[in-house]
């Protein structure tokens, strides 16, 4: 601007620091940035001939309150996630920033080398209720979806497709838009921008009427300086650019309000105690949900045992508790400890299990029936004729046709059991690995104990389900009375059966209630039978349907009373017999405190050191500003 490089100093918490570090320059040059920490005090018997133009501009209200995010800052408070203000200076490459810094502090610093940012990136925060956020990148007139993991690579692929590859440079804009949860609603443009212009000796025409006008709306307004040149004492190149502004025929109408690095120093003071102030609540906040959150994670923890009777009593907590968990999510179905994990919520997945069972079990007995209407009949009854009186239907071809149904089915019942006694193994793995995940020299014995029981659990299901197979193998009997309602019910098919039986010329399809539309022409050839092997079908399927229905029942109740045993009895008795028996450890083994606790412990206990520490510098500042108010 008139011949002088632009810069812009803003003052900002270091969350947005990114987000200035690559604001451009009034000339929309490139920037690189430079953090600006908060300065030591200076202490008052230092003459005041030495001060850097930043200390010796402190005052009663603004001092304390970068004090207090001094000694916030030594005692390392962000490392606790507290974010403090901040400067962050952003400028064209060469154009003065380490200068202006130096001059400020009073002290040398190294100068960066190299571009940092190769095209101009403005952000947009906007709050955002929903609590997942939103980010995506504007440029090209596109949109890029993004998220907050890989959000540097994605502006990286941007940056080189807008500029390429290398160090080009563009001076198209990217935009990073972040809707999020808390943040607030702002465009990172001038509003909280101080712009400096440096090497205002270089190029003083038409300098006064820019800085004035404002036309790039520069929220802090501007400041001119001059720099210190070559090996200029500090003391006087502050007199160089006193004299500069007070005699040059251009310069000199500037208002002395907007020049000389003194006068920037008290902005940047003012600027940066308003920040501080207003960001005080919130970092007081933040430090109690901290604390807070740290102090009752610490009780959370397990106390040192220092006594066998301290680990038993904690051992027979942990089952005890386990046991409890363990009722409410796989007897009574209450699932408040894991809401959002719905492979917890065990009554429902149980009862989704046994409606896909009997779907199963369904299905593999329809799949199995290949041949056609009734010719399997057919064929039982002729190889079960014997010396007899007719019309007796032999138990024998029965029996016969209701095993070859059960060898179908065979292997659904056991695959089921499996199923469920996995689930329910991973259900209570899950709950006894939580309860216990502060003594995890308790986890391996434990674990062990709940699969040697699970395993045996399986044996003794399969075992049942295989008894139950075999039983209704055995023999056909029901005392249920929806058998005879159903067959009957199958029977009334028989009058439309043999009317087109009897009649060589009518269609040989016929829509049965039970079977749907079926083919039977190829039965013709049967008269002497068919009749029987249409008894024997209807039977079959009535009485089909009721041993289906028992063994999903008998399932049901099998594995409810084996999980009341589980959480009531089994569990506890197993876990004690592993963990105290020769092979478990004994509780003894709970007396050393495992290092990952005691890592806890530690970084829990030092943190909760520091943020009441940085508690108390917060309140005796807030004071300090009340009493000055007052």
């Amino acid at each position: 601007m008139g011949g002088g490089s632009g810069k812009r100093i803003a003052s900002k918490n270091r969350a947005g620091l990114l987000q200035q570090n690559a604001n451009t320059s009034e000339t929309e040059e490139l920037s690189s940035p430079l953090d600006v920490q908060p300065l030591s005090i200076v202490p008052d018997e230092t003459p005041l001939a030495v001060h850097a133009p930043l200390v010796v501009s402190y005052n009663d209200r603004i001092r304390p309150l970068l004090d207090a995010v001094d000694k916030l800052r030594y005692l390392k408070v962000m490392q606790e996630g507290i974010q403090l203000p901040t400067i962050v200076v952003v400028g064209d490459q060469s154009s003065g920033k380490s200068s202006v810094l130096e001059s400020l502090a009073g002290i040398n610093l190294p100068r960066g080398q190299g571009i940092c940012t190769r095209v101009p990136l403005i952000m947009r925060l906007q709050h955002h209720p929903d609590p997942h956020p939103e980010l995506f990148l504007e440029f090209f007139g596109k949109t890029v979806p993004a998220d907050e993991t890989n959000i540097a690579n994605a502006i990286n692929d941007a940056t080189n497709e807008i500029a390429g590859g290398g160090k080009g440079i563009s001076h198209t804009h990217l935009t990073l838009v972040v809707k999020k949860n808390g943040v607030p609603d702002l465009t990172m443009t001038g509003l909280r921008t101080l712009a400096v212009v440096t090497k205002a000796d270089k190029a003083p025409e038409g300098l006064l009427e820019k800085v004035t006008a404002d036309d790039v709306n520069i929220g802090l307004g501007y400041v001119c300086v001059r720099n210190r040149i070559g090996d200029e004492s500090y003391e006087d190149a502050r007199m160089e650019e006193a004299k500069l502004f007070d005699t040059h025929p251009l310069l000199s109408k500037i208002d002395k309000s907007m020049v000389t690095i003194p006068v920037l120093a008290q902005k940047l003071v003012q600027i940066q105690g308003t920040i501080i102030s207003k960001c005080l609540p919130e970092i007081v906040r933040k430090i109690g949900d901290k604390l807070n959150m740290n102090i009752s994670e610490l009780k959370k923890l397990p106390k040192h045992l220092s006594s066998v009777t301290d680990a038993m009593t904690a051992f027979l907590q942990i089952v005890g508790s386990s046991k409890e968990s363990l009722r409410k999510i796989l007897v009574r179905g209450e699932f408040e400890e894991y809401p959002d994990e719905k492979r917890m919520h065990c009554t429902a997945r149980f009862a989704e299990m046994l409606n896909q069972y009997s779907v199963e079990l369904q299905t593999s007995a329809e799949n199995d029936s290949s041949e056609k209407f009734l010719m399997e009949e057919i064929t039982v009854l002729e190889e079960a004729k014997d010396i007899g009186l007719p019309n007796f239907l032999p138990r024998t071809a029965f029996l016969t046709i209701l095993q070859r149904k059960f060898k179908a089915i065979s292997g659904t019942p056991i695959d089921f059991v499996a199923k469920v006694w996995d689930y329910i193994e991973d259900v209570v793995l899950t709950v006894l690995m939580s309860h216990s995940e502060n003594y995890p020299q308790l986890q391996s014995s434990t674990r062990r104990a709940v699969q040697n029981l699970i395993a045996k659990m399986k044996e003794r299901s399969t075992q049942v389900v295989t008894d139950i197979v075999e039983m209704e193998k055995l023999t056909d009997y029901t005392c249920d009375p929806e058998y005879m309602m159903v067959w009957r019910k199958l029977m009334e098919n028989q009058n439309a059966f043999n009317t087109v039986m009897n009649n060589n010329y009518n269609p040989s399809h016929i829509l049965m209630e039970g079977f749907g539309e079926i083919d039977v022409g190829h039965l013709r050839p049967y008269p002497n039978v068919r009749d029987e092997a249409f008894d024997l079908k209807m039977r079959i399927t009535a009485y089909w349907k009721i041993v289906l229905k028992r063994l999903v029942d008998c399932m049901a109740l099998h594995l409810l009373f084996s999980i009341q045993m589980l959480v009531n009895k089994d569990m506890e008795r197993e876990i004690v017999n592993e963990v105290m028996g020769c092979g478990g450890g004994g509780v003894e083994q709970m007396l050393e405190e495992s290092p990952s606790v005691a890592g806890k412990h530690e970084r829990l206990k030092k943190s909760i050191k520091l943020l009441k520490e940085s508690k108390e510098v917060v309140a005796k500042i807030i004071d300090r500003i009340n009493i000055n108010e007052d």
